[in-house]
């Protein structure tokens, strides 16, 4: 009996810390898809975001007569966004894309600017349309990124906490960024199409 007893307890102990190591890793694996799932959710309403624009240059176009410097730089502007956004998915470095969004909205403000001397281009349906899609999609993108942060809280906490802590380093999963504002964002960037 006291033979069985020596080899029990060793076993029993090495059988609690494989199903804790386990449970952790599942836990994990659970936790990253959360994070990748409300992540793939902030691209679908940044991505409707961008989409946007080039309707909204064209029918601006349509109306005013500005600069090509102001197309040029929505243009490069959502483009290097989109690119942060799809770089920000596979690395969760979240900065980069903060930045561009930055850029991105200072060069759509430029944009919206002009509208302020086209009183036909405010009073036009699919102008209006647009802006009220872009305001949606701004509302939208804030729920987004909300919901993730707490997504991310909530696998970071697990991460960072003990034993998972120590299992989280023998699998290699690390905490994830926030959404965070980047300084000068605390003055919400205003969609002003004129007139509203």
């Amino acid at each position: 009996m006291k033979k069985m007893l020596v080899w029990l307890i060793p076993l029993a102990v090495v059988a609690l810390v494989i199903g804790n190591a386990m449970g952790a890793y599942n836990r994990f694996v659970a936790g990253e898809e959360q994070v990748s799932k409300q992540w793939g959710e902030v691209e679908t309403q940044y991505q409707r975001r961008f989409d946007l624009i080039p309707n909204l240059v064209e029918t601006v176009k349509g109306y005013a007569d500005f600069e090509q410097e102001t197309l040029t730089a929505v243009t490069q502007a959502r483009a290097a966004a989109l690119g942060a956004m799809k770089q920000a998915g596979e690395t969760g470095d979240l900065a980069e894309f903060e930045q561009q969004n930055m850029v991105f909205g200072g060069a759509l403000r430029g944009l919206l600017g002009y509208t302020e001397k086209y009183p036909d281009l405010k009073a036009n349906q699919n102008f209006r349309d647009l802006q009220a899609q872009l305001e949606g999609t701004e509302n939208r993108i804030a729920t987004a990124r909300s919901r993730y942060n707490e997504v991310v809280q909530s696998f970071n906490a697990d991460v960072r906490k003990f034993p998972g802590r120590f299992w989280a380093s023998v699998f290699g999963f690390e905490v994830r960024a926030y959404f965070e504002a980047s300084s000068g964002a605390e003055a919400a960037p205003a969609v002003n199409f004129g007139g509203r």
